[in-house]
């Protein structure tokens, strides 16, 4: 199931969207301020993030250019500001659209339609030679199909998503498990038997911090 991530302070328009979006059969995760948006982001995978602008403790541009160093998440900018300069300073930031206040639920919908639409076009993670499509959950090398079990391929989207960043054993293993309490020999065996199967995959282990798989240029 398709999930967005609303971040939006304002309870009734959080209220309303996430509620639109729940009838439209979406998975929806709602929060109110910039640091819990990136908390959420952080944890889990998105296929689209509905952003506000003016949101507390950290403002929706600072969450945007900290997604943008780790991710190609579609993100659509949902404000009052109406100002040239920052819709520009948005769509710098790789923004797939920007909606301003007031807005129809109708146009809003269908606006998100499009993005999720041409996600599922052109989704596709491609490290080295190897491409992930993440919409059917399959991995290929040099053009061929590789078997991954469930939890070596929720790893590897998990790190494939956050290029760049070392991603701590505990949060990892939170998030493909549900929680950190893990004999840590399972994660290793299963980041081994990805390294095997994924020999081009540049995966690797920082001592002390976690795993990380590097950005390819």
């Amino acid at each position: 199931m398709v999930k967005i991530l609303v971040v939006e302070d304002d309870s009734v328009i959080n209220q309303v969207v996430s509620e639109f979006l729940k009838e439209h059969h979406y998975q929806v995760e709602s929060v109110f301020d910039g640091k819990a948006a990136l908390n959420s982001f952080y944890r889990d995978s998105f296929d689209l993030i509905v952003l506000d602008i003016m949101i507390p403790h950290v403002s929706g541009l600072e969450v945007l250019k900290e997604i943008r160093k780790s991710s190609t998440v579609p993100v659509m900018m949902l404000t009052a500001m109406a100002d040239e300069a920052t819709q520009l300073l948005s769509f710098n930031h790789l923004i797939s659209d920007y909606v301003t206040k007031p807005f129809s639920p109708l146009i809003l919908m269908k606006r998100i339609e499009n993005i999720l639409r041409e996600k599922s076009n052109a989704a596709s993670i491609i490290i080295n030679d190897i491409t992930i499509y993440p919409e059917e959950g399959s991995v290929y090398l040099h053009g061929e199909a590789v078997s991954l079990t469930k939890k070596e391929y929720a790893i590897l989207l998990f790190l494939a998503e956050r290029q760049g960043k070392i991603i701590s054993r505990d949060l990892l293993m939170n998030s493909i498990w549900g929680y950190s309490e893990l004999d840590s020999r399972v994660l290793d065996n299963h980041v081994k038997n990805l390294r095997k199967k994924l020999p081009s995959l540049p995966l690797k282990t920082v001592i002390g911090r976690g795993y990380q798989i590097e950005k390819v240029s």
